[in-house]
């Protein structure tokens, strides 16, 4: 036979080779059944030790919790301390204005109010600069209105007081209005014996810190004078031919506030007390059985005893039995007390229940707008203040008679020129009413972080619209708007509420005792707020990491006024209860624990709050999937503060909790404003 022939496979080798292969399937199979028990029986056991250590950590934090409860009270007396102080304040200011007697009214009075418009609606013939004088009071009674309407607790503050306060803003700002229209009129009935003498038209142009005045009368009607540049400025108007020809003057008043924009709704407390009051009634009723049932299972206890009748007890029970007596008091007593906790600390997560409940349930919804070019201002914001545009007829001028000045007065005052005229059926040419180009200057303090929006105040719907202007040109380096407009009327330039946030990081960070640095980065803009007492202060402002001068650098304000000024700026880094719907908001939240606070995590440290529960997190800034894995050695506590402890200096914390009322309640009115751990 060939040798290259194979082995032929007999019976016995191919059943040994079977059994060979089930032995290894076996074996196979065995390892593979325990390595899965091993793993299973290691998940169980990492997932009991888990359990024990989180029923730990939950029973270290029962334990400490009234201590905690009690500490927490202790560092929240100096809230009601603090508004204690403003009311005082509020008083006295008040008080101080009485006793100046410079002749000014009381905001809060309204017969002194009602007498003062009453006396300057009945002052006639005011020039521009006597309005101009009168204006500043006016102005400073309106900011006190306003200051007093967002300073004032709303559960001190009636709804008939918030309707009155609201009522006197808007006569102030209307009758102020009015006084310029009418010197504006005085102004144009003098146009002839103030024209130029190398245009032959009237020019004139009156500056205040609150007002700049830009007005100009056709007098000599020349079609071809049609380009209006006020005193070698760039600002002006290019008009068309047929309103070169005509009387008229053309006002550019720039009011440096915003009296046009309607009044915002002044915050109403939410209804808490019937909730409130319902969820105490509870949890004393469940403080009332538990009670009962503690007396219940003593008195069952005490029947179970033998009676002892009249056996003689030797001393040595005796001495037992009131040692006995001393245990069971003691723990009765302990008993108590734990009860007494335990309810205290339901009500507190039953009422904190209630809070969230009821802010949900008032939260603001996403406005809606109906209007095509209707400007949302949830979302945008008016800066710089508003430019009233206006074609004004020429009133008739004054005439020199004999050494008399005579002048026509019309009854109805000063008048608008119609353009484009409501019917255009007697021009036959097509365009006669184009666009008319304005050039307005930006306000010198106002910061526009992107090239501004312009918009235009609609009278009937009483809102901003942004149609009817086109070919809007910003000029940043001369900080000049350039656009046509259809219409003449107010108008305004808008900024994103929004363009700062979310802030890219934060820093709170002590100087001294009672005083803070509070920074605050964005993609455009660094700004630092220092806070001393109850007062701040802008320190630095960073635009592309070059220094800004503002206005407000060095100024020492209250908070809400300091706010305020921020804003007009531009400067808005204070989120609404809208700004949720047009930010997107950061779920992590984030505490920054710098070296210098002798903290035992030199790196951001991730704290989670839940609202009863504060717990130092695994997972890191970069991690890309949230997880509440508990970081290595880290404990429950009730509060974001008592967590803090664990790794704070004793000398931190005893600053906390020696530092000025006011200063702690600045400090959380200028947190609470920037929102920073949501909007970061």
């Amino acid at each position: 036979m060939s040798a290259s022939k194979k082995k032929k496979v007999t019976k016995a080798e191919k059943l040994k080779m079977l059994q060979e292969e089930e032995e290894r399937r076996l074996k196979e199979e065995e390892e593979a059944r325990l390595k899965y028990e091993k793993e299973e029986m290691e998940r169980f056991e990492t997932e009991r030790i888990e359990k024990e250590k989180w029923q730990q950590l939950e029973a270290k934090d029962l334990e400490r919790r009234k201590e905690e409860l009690e500490e927490l009270h202790l560092l929240e007396a100096c809230y009601p301390e603090a508004e204690k102080l403003k009311r005082e304040n509020r008083l006295l200011s008040r008080w101080n204005h009485y006793i100046q007697c410079d002749g000014s009214p009381d905001p809060l009075v309204p017969q002194e109010m009602n007498t003062f418009i009453s006396l300057w609606k009945e002052e006639t013939n005011e020039t521009f600069e006597e309005v101009i004088e009168k204006s500043k009071l006016v102005l400073n009674l309106i900011e006190k209105l306003k200051l007093i309407l967002l300073e004032t607790p709303p559960y001190d503050l009636q709804d008939k007081k918030v309707k009155q306060y609201q009522g006197s803003i808007q006569e102030l700002q209307e009758l102020l209005h009015f006084k310029f229209n009418v010197a504006t009129e005085l102004l144009l009935r003098q146009a002839s014996t103030l024209a130029d003498l190398d245009s032959g038209n009237m020019e004139k142009i009156i500056q205040h810190e609150n007002i700049t005045l830009y007005l100009w009368a056709n007098l000599k009607k020349n079609p071809r004078y049609r380009s209006i540049r006020f005193s070698e400025t760039k600002i002006g108007f290019e008009i068309p031919r047929i309103l070169a020809t005509c009387d008229i003057a053309l006002r550019l008043l720039h009011t440096h506030y915003d009296h046009v924009t309607p009044l915002c709704p002044v915050p109403r407390p939410l209804k808490v007390e019937q909730h409130t009051s319902t969820i105490i009634e509870s949890v004393k009723d469940q403080d009332k059985d538990i009670a009962e049932e503690s007396i219940s299972k003593e008195d069952q206890e005490e029947s179970k005893q033998p009676e002892s009748g009249s056996i003689v007890v030797h001393e040595e029970e005796v001495k037992v039995e009131e040692e006995g007596d001393a245990k069971v008091q003691m723990s009765a007593v302990a008993e108590s007390e734990t009860i007494k906790s335990e309810v205290e600390m339901k009500l507190l997560s039953e009422t904190v229940s209630a809070a969230q409940l009821l802010l949900i349930e008032n939260a603001c919804e996403k406005p809606e707008f109906f209007e095509a070019y209707e400007v949302d201002l949830f979302q945008f914001t008016t800066l710089g203040g508003v430019y009233h545009l206006d074609i004004l007829e020429l009133p008739p001028q004054c005439k020199p008679v004999n050494g008399w000045m005579i002048v026509e007065i019309l009854k109805e005052g000063l008048q608008k020129y119609v353009y484009p005229p409501e019917t255009t059926e007697d021009f036959e040419i097509e365009n006669a009413f184009p666009p008319i180009e304005v050039t307005l200057q930006v306000h010198e303090n106002v910061i526009f972080f992107e090239d501004p929006m312009v918009a235009r105040w609609d009278h009937e719907g009483k809102h901003w619209r942004t149609d009817g202007i086109s070919h809007v040109i910003y000029n940043s380096e001369d900080k000049l708007v350039t656009f046509n407009l259809e219409t003449f009327g107010p108008v305004t330039l808008i900024q994103d509420a929004h363009i700062n946030m979310p802030y890219q990081s934060w820093e709170l960070r002590p100087l001294a005792v009672n005083k803070v640095l509070l920074t605050v980065t964005t993609v455009f803009t660094e700004l630092q707020i220092q806070i001393k007492e109850n007062l701040c202060m802008l320190a630095s402002v960073k635009l592309k990491n070059k220094e800004h001068e503002s206005i407000l650098k060095g100024r020492w304000m209250p908070p809400i006024p300091f706010i305020i000024a921020l804003k007009e700026v531009g400067l808005n880094i204070f989120p609404t209860g809208h700004s949720h719907f047009y930010v997107l908001i950061n779920n992590k939240v984030k505490e920054h624990l710098n070296q210098e606070l002798d903290t035992e995590y030199p790196d951001w440290a991730l704290l989670m709050f839940s609202g009863d529960r504060a717990q130092t997190l695994k997972i890191s800034e970069y991690s890309e999937t949230f997880s509440e894995a508990l970081k290595e050695e880290t404990e429950f506590h009730s509060t974001l503060y008592h967590m803090v402890k664990d790794f704070a200096s004793g000398d931190a914390i005893e600053k906390i909790r020696s530092s000025n009322c006011q200063f702690v309640d600045c400090v959380c009115q200028m947190l609470l404003s920037t929102r920073l751990l949501s909007y970061s």
